[in-house]
């Protein structure tokens, strides 16, 4: 799931310790623009979900399996043009070397050191500057080419196989495709709380948890979340109250 950010980067672990993959989600959790893309057993889980989700960065533990670790890193220059960020976890050092020699961004020793991964997540954001996301979407119907300001979209409604794009000034663009594949198509502003729905975040002014109901800013219309979406919904929420004047204790 994707969300507005001037910063946005996702990440896989490779990692068979599932206590660990808890600890260092939550370190990542802190900073916010981090967002979890897959969690793989092994190199050869992890090598199948890099090439899937091709995620910005590569968390993983060199010693379930050195060999195969430093094996997938090669193997995905034959794939990839883009060579995720890779970060080595280990208990000792014994790897540091072969990781340099391999290009690692970075080394981290467990246990983790929270003032260390700080000073990495830092430096990777500085020298990680991602793209603007493009603010125009074409809709594509024969020989007929509508051009859409995605900041002008309040929200995508399915309608059977098709989708309707509702403008702010309330007029209706339709598309011969399904919701489900504009859902990554869209800027990262743009969030799925409904099998039905898509909401431009940007619109949002309240969610009420105990009606399932997203207020939009404009004409208040109200829009249903559903419990399949519960989990974007939360996380929007955490984005929305960041740098807000809170009336809660």
């Amino acid at each position: 799931m994707k969300l507005l950010g001037d910063m946005q980067f996702t990440y896989t672990i490779i990692n068979s310790d599932a206590s660990s993959n808890l600890q260092l989600q939550h370190y990542l959790e802190e900073y916010g623009d981090f967002i979890c893309a897959s969690i793989s057993r092994n190199p050869n889980e992890g090598l199948n979900a890099i090439l899937k989700f091709s995620p910005d960065i590569v968390f993983i533990n060199l010693n379930d399996s050195a060999e195969s670790s430093f094996r997938l890193t090669s193997e995905l220059h034959q794939y990839e043009n883009k060579i995720p960020l890779i970060i080595g976890i280990s208990k000792g050092k014994d790897y540091a070397y072969e990781a340099i020699k391999n290009n690692f961004f970075d080394y981290w020793l467990l246990p983790y050191n929270e003032f260390d991964i700080r000073k990495s997540l830092l430096r990777l954001k500085k020298i990680m500057p991602k793209e603007e996301a493009p603010h125009t979407l074409c809709l594509k119907s024969y020989r007929d080419f509508q051009y859409l300001n995605t900041d002008d979209i309040l929200y995508l409604q399915a309608d059977n196989n098709a989708t309707e794009f509702v403008m702010k000034d309330g007029t209706i663009n339709n598309a011969f495709k399904t919701l489900k594949s504009f859902e990554q198509q869209m800027p990262p502003n743009f969030v799925r709380i409904h099998q039905s729905y898509i909401v431009n975040i940007n619109y949002i002014s309240g969610i009420n948890y105990g009606r399932g109901l997203c207020t939009l800013k404009l004409r208040k219309l109200q829009l249903p979340f559903s419990k399949s979406y519960r989990d974007n919904i939360d996380e929007l929420k955490k984005l929305l109250t960041k740098n807000t004047i809170s009336s809660l204790n």
